[in-house]
């Protein structure tokens, strides 16, 4: 049978006045600076079917995202599991998990947010017809390593206050970066792309500070490629590797003007996109394939030496503590222990999707570049895409060096609280499934 696809997108605004996520103080949304989206595709053989999901908010889990997936199920006829919800990460988005001791969830955002999702599945489905699709990869360097080494053996977080030359001496970047670049597409019969998938490697932080919503560069990227290929286009951004990826370079002086930064990533992301689409070569019958394990992995709890101090940072008080330490120690070490202390493992899904010769593979993490870089070594695959913040969102998983070197990302809170192997366990477990689904093609 001929594969068949569809797709849809959908504004997910959130209201002026509900917070923002994805910083450590609170932010209000003023106003909407450009629409977030979710964006669709949908994919059948006739023996599988796949619903790849890209929204633009900081990460999806718990029960709403099996909430969001039954519903689709419901809706749709498409089991629950091949619903994979990815999020752009952006974080000019509202607050749906909150992290914030005074940030909410936003019931009202995510009863509309299921809404939306339900009606653009069952549109993607139902607009799906016969395709071509095609792949490719190439370069797009957006994305820069953002966790400096100093001599003292300390690892920071871009370069804070009070650790300027002359000592300790910066020493230099802890991991590598990945300008890799991957588009997957599908285009009808009369050659109109259906939905566009396109996937790089960094944060979605250009306007992190910002009191209005925004898609950041997967949105300016997106406005580009709409521009030529049309404006009702699905375009998914899959964020790849990037727990430890910034897009400022470290090497120069930061600029103070985050939204002409994101023009140009998305500039840069559009151009190359534009360019495999032109050298592609779309088939009508790729093998389609699809793979997915729930991998249990271990917590780490705070040390009794960090949990002792946190409930001293606790007793302060949010004032005289101030707000960062105040935070870190109560909805970071307080919060870890208290979820976890009694069970200390979690539930990493991943997923290995085939497309002809492009492969997705999927984790729920902020994984670090490294791990994704070493998955793309293994695969099978010509092109593979390596999708962050799917199917969940369990925070950081950094390398074995971010760990000893500590910092933010690197010590034990609820949002970077996965074992030390963590991220090496997610490469085998993806590298296997890889693997697996590679065989049964």
């Amino acid at each position: 049978m001929a594969m068949l696809a569809g797709g849809a997108t959908r504004v997910i605004n959130c209201e002026i006045g509900d917070d923002l996520a994805g910083q450590l103080h609170r932010r209000i949304c003023e106003r909407i600076r450009d629409d977030l989206e979710a964006n669709l595709l949908y994919l059948s053989d006739g023996e599988t079917q796949l619903l790849l999901a890209s929204l633009d908010l900081l990460g999806v889990g718990g029960t709403l995202l099996v909430e969001l997936r039954r519903q689709i199920e419901t809706a749709t006829g498409i089991p629950a599991r091949s619903v994979v919800i990815t999020c752009t990460h952006t974080h000019d988005g509202p607050v749906l998990n909150a992290l914030l001791h005074d940030a909410p969830t936003n019931e009202s955002y995510e009863a509309k947010l299921q809404g939306w999702l339900v009606e653009a599945a069952k549109e993607a489905v139902a607009s799906a017809r016969p395709a071509r699709l095609g792949w490719g990869k190439g370069v797009a360097r957006v994305g820069y390593s953002r966790r400096m080494c100093w001599a003292d053996g300390v690892h920071t977080m871009y370069n804070p206050r009070g650790r300027e030359s002359p000592q300790p001496l910066f020493t230099g970047l802890e991991g590598p970066d990945d300008p890799s670049h991957a588009v997957l597409f599908a285009v009808d019969a009369r050659d109109k792309c259906i939905a566009l998938i396109h996937n790089n490697t960094c944060h979605a932080t250009c306007m992190e500070n910002a009191t209005f919503a925004s898609a950041d560069f997967p949105g300016e990227a997106r406005a580009l490629l709409r521009s030529a290929l049309g404006a009702d286009l699905p375009v998914l951004y899959l964020q790849g590797a990037s727990g430890d990826i910034s897009p400022w370079d470290l090497s120069k002086p930061r600029p103070a003007d985050g939204e002409r930064r994101a023009r140009e990533m998305g500039a840069v992301l559009a151009g190359e996109t534009f360019e495999l689409i032109h050298r592609a070569q779309p088939t009508e019958t790729p093998v389609l394939g699809h793979v997915f394990e729930d991998v249990e992995m271990g917590v780490r709890l705070p040390t009794p030496e960090a949990l002792a101090r946190a409930r001293e940072i606790a007793a302060l008080g949010e004032e005289k503590a101030g707000r960062g330490s105040y935070v870190l120690a109560v909805n970071g070490v307080l919060a870890l222990w208290d979820q976890f202390r009694d069970r200390p493992f979690d539930t990493l899904p991943v997923h290995a999707i085939r497309i002809g010769d492009c492969a997705l593979v999927t984790n729920p993490c902020e994984l670090y570049c490294q791990f994704g870089l070493d998955t793309k070594r293994r695969s099978p695959a010509a092109v593979t895409v390596v999708v962050q913040l799917a199917d969940g969102s369990s925070g950081y998983c950094p390398t074995i060096p971010a760990i000893m070197g500590g910092g933010y990302s690197g010590e034990a809170i609820r949002w970077a609280r996965l074992e030390p192997y963590a991220g090496y366990k997610l490469v085998e477990a993806s590298c296997r499934l890889l693997r697996q689904v590679w065989d049964q093609g």
